[in-house]
């Protein structure tokens, strides 16, 4: 269940520096407060988190719109924009320094091998990666995030801003960070997931509102945080997230069984994001299980899964382009019009090449069309994990 800590600073900050990072009287060597949005100001919240205990930290921070005046629509109606305090800040130096200080306590907290995304758009995100680079992580991608719904741009004076940027990074060049490689495959229909991501933004019933009116001006689909938490980190891993805003993070978290923590000082976001989180329905044990990447896989010969009927003894297996067929065989061997063997063996005999990957070489035929080996491989692993 999702509660609010509130965490007392012992100075309050001057008006005009909400931002600031101030001193927290909470136990850095406290336990976790998992499940827990806490109250106030991120950088003192974060504070109070011990070293080396998160496995990822997703920011979705400020974006510094600098917005001058309201934004109209050209029947002269006004635009829902971010007009938030929250999102002002007096210069790029005040934002830069911001930026720095809870990055340097989100790096003090993450796991060695755990993973930092932030995410924003150009009006900040370019400052943001210098200073992730500056703190000693290491950025693995920049994803682009292609809203398949932008809101256009009214005044026609440039063009609409379609996307936002995600980047992804890892604790140093030589973590041993988590991705889920495999699953994202599955994810993206056999197809390896690409940088550019196409998601439309948060419409419809996801969108909170109170009385009609928008709850936050920013929230973020869970299908964009699904697929992060998805791709690098694991069940019963904990996430934190110092901008919480109205809780997609801490949604998505409960549903595939990850752990959470929020950072939050809006007290209107915390009611909105806990009421949320408390009616989010979490899978169960065996829906949250991914496919496995090759390393991670234990060994399983392809003879297993003939003798526990995923490929049956007499199916004929083809090659993407087709040019090549084999006959399976009880023992799990393969008889290619003479060639026999391995489906490894067999593969590169007909290819004429020193070496070949039998699982993903061969193909077999389903309703869907043609599916590699390995997928039968998978599945018999997800059946059989303990």
């Amino acid at each position: 269940m999702a509660t609010v800590l509130k965490i007392r600073t012992k100075t309050s900050p001057a008006a005009g520096q909400s931002h600031a990072a101030s001193s927290c009287d909470v136990s850095p060597a406290a336990k976790l407060p998992l499940g827990t949005i806490l109250a106030g100001d991120c950088i003192a919240a974060m504070a109070a988190i011990p070293d080396d205990s998160i496995d990822m930290v997703f920011a979705d921070p400020p974006y510094n719109l600098q917005l001058g005046g309201n934004l109209l629509r050209p029947d002269g109606s006004t635009v829902d924009a971010v007009t938030d305090d929250w999102d002002q800040f007096a210069s790029f130096a005040a934002y830069d320094l911001f930026t720095r200080n809870w990055l340097a306590q989100a790096r003090r907290i993450l796991k060695p091998a755990g993973s930092l995304w932030v995410i924003g758009s150009y009006h900040n995100i370019f400052r943001v990666g210098t200073a992730i680079q500056d703190a000693g992580f290491w950025i693995m991608n920049d994803i682009v995030w292609r809203k398949s719904n932008p809101m256009p741009n009214f005044k026609g004076t440039r063009f609409t801003n379609a996307h936002e940027t995600l980047i992804w990074a890892a604790f140093d060049e030589k973590a041993k960070y988590t991705f889920n490689y495999r699953a994202m495959k599955t994810l993206n229909d056999e197809l390896q997931m690409r940088s550019d991501w196409l998601l439309p933004i948060c419409s419809g019933q996801e969108r909170l509102k109170h009385d009609g009116v928008k709850v936050h001006p920013t929230q973020k689909p869970e299908a964009l945080l699904y697929r992060i938490m998805l791709a690098t980190t694991r069940p019963g891993d904990v996430v934190l997230d110092p901008f919480f805003g109205t809780g997609t993070t801490g949604a998505v978290a409960k549903r595939l069984g990850r752990e959470w923590i929020g950072c939050e000082q809006e007290a209107r976001y915390r009611d909105a994001a806990m009421e949320r989180i408390r009616s989010a329905l979490p899978l169960d044990e065996r829906a949250i299980k991914t496919m496995q990447s090759k390393r991670q896989a234990p060994r399983v010969p392809f003879g297993m899964l003939v003798e526990a009927g995923y490929i049956a003894a007499g199916t004929m297996l083809v090659d993407k382009k087709r040019r090549f067929s084999a006959f399976v065989r009880a023992d799990g061997s393969l008889d290619a019009a003479g060639a026999t063997g391995s489906i490894h063996a067999v593969g590169a005999q007909l290819q004429n090449a020193p070496s070949c990957n039998g699982w993903t070489f061969w193909h077999v035929m389903h309703e869907e069309g043609l599916k590699p080996i390995d997928t039968a491989r998978q599945l018999y692993l997800l059946a059989n994990e303990e």
